[in-house]
């Protein structure tokens, strides 16, 4: 998400899906529309790569390495994805975001399991992104029934070749129907907007940390582009009081299905002076990063919510029930242990 006064972390995205879903397109959209970021990749079965998000995204299976088996799930362990994963994640490689596109048999599940299970401090897991063939869904899920599961897990579904079917609906509402929250963007060409997966490098200087400005372009780029947009809803929230986190916790626990992802920062006011809190959450997964505050910086909560089928409005309207009325009767001593599950290393916020 951001530079942090812990470190820098890197999303790690797992690009699932079986065989011809379109994985691989999907990989070469983002790569060709990722507005400058540097993307890292464990390509089907191979190894390491660093791919320059703007050079041409064919030279990417050139430049891989094998790992000799054929199953990414199968051919390593955790420890050896660590290894490939530190070779992405150090600072010297400028990478953003890293994308594992796992090949069309593996088990998604151990490969999330994998990235859950890493050691490295400067990545973050960003979600199970899994890619379905809406031509050929139905004789995909005779054939392998194992991905229903899969879909289960997912925390993204990109539905995708949908222009090939007279009509999605049908196709679309299984998917729904087969998800546990995750949202379910449709797609053609796999073109999904990167803005779903990480944080695209604006081109122009930014203020502060946070990119609203590639959340809400002008309406004329949205005209060039509008199929990018269309499939997922944004809603950004600011706030100049700070938020009870009792209150942004039972929230954030009860997110509704179709909520991506949330980035942004937090003002807890008085529960911790010092620090702003990053958060980062994609599907289920929620991280908490206290980081001190920027020397003369305002302090106020910036949050990001994307996702789809939302109704901003209502979610606008639950936030603003999160922002602290300072009463002594909500707001307790105890009120931040809800925020120090999601801490990865929980330390005392007054420290």
């Amino acid at each position: 998400m951001s530079e942090r006064s812990s470190g820098r972390q890197i999303p790690v995205v797992v690009l699932a899906g079986f065989l011809g879903s379109g994985k691989t397109t999907v990989l070469n959209h983002l790569l060709h529309r990722s507005g400058g970021s540097r993307i890292g990749a464990l390509v089907n079965d191979f190894g390491a790569v660093e791919i320059d998000a703007m050079a041409v995204a064919g030279a990417l299976g050139d430049s891989t390495v094998s790992l000799g088996n054929g199953c990414l799930c199968c051919a390593v362990d955790a420890s050896e994805l660590d290894e490939y994963l530190e070779r992405l994640a150090r600072p010297s490689a400028g990478i953003d975001v890293i994308v594992i596109e796992a090949s069309g048999l593996a088990e998604p599940q151990e490969l999330v399991r994998m990235v859950l299970a890493s050691e490295l401090p400067n990545i973050v897991y960003g979600g199970l992104v899994e890619v379905v063939d809406a031509a050929e869904f139905d004789e995909t899920r005779a054939a392998h029934p194992g991905i229903d599961r899969h879909l289960a897990l997912a925390d993204l579904v990109v539905v995708n070749k949908i222009d090939r079917v007279d009509d999605p609906e049908p196709v679309l509402k299984t998917v729904r129907d087969l998800v546990d929250r995750a949202a379910v963007v449709p797609a053609t060409h796999g073109r999904v907007d990167p803005e779903f997966l990480f944080d695209c490098r604006p081109s122009e200087e930014r203020i502060g940390q946070l990119s609203f400005d590639d959340l809400h372009r002008d309406d004329q780029e949205h005209d060039v582009h509008p199929h990018l947009h269309a499939g997922y809803d944004t809603l950004s929230f600011v706030s100049g009081r700070p938020l009870a986190p009792r209150r942004l916790i039972a929230f954030l626990d009860s997110r509704p299905p179709g909520l991506y992802r949330i980035k942004g920062y937090v003002d807890f006011g008085p529960y911790d002076v010092r620090n702003r809190y990053a958060v980062h959450a994609v599907g289920r997964f929620l991280r908490f990063y206290p980081e001190p505050w920027p020397a003369g910086a305002g302090r106020a909560t910036q949050l990001v919510l994307i996702g789809t089928g939302l109704d901003t409005g209502a979610l606008r309207a639950e936030l603003e029930r999160c922002v602290s009325d300072g009463a002594p009767h909500t707001d307790d001593e105890a009120g931040m242990w809800g925020v120090l599950r999601y801490v990865q290393e929980a330390e005392d916020p007054a420290a």
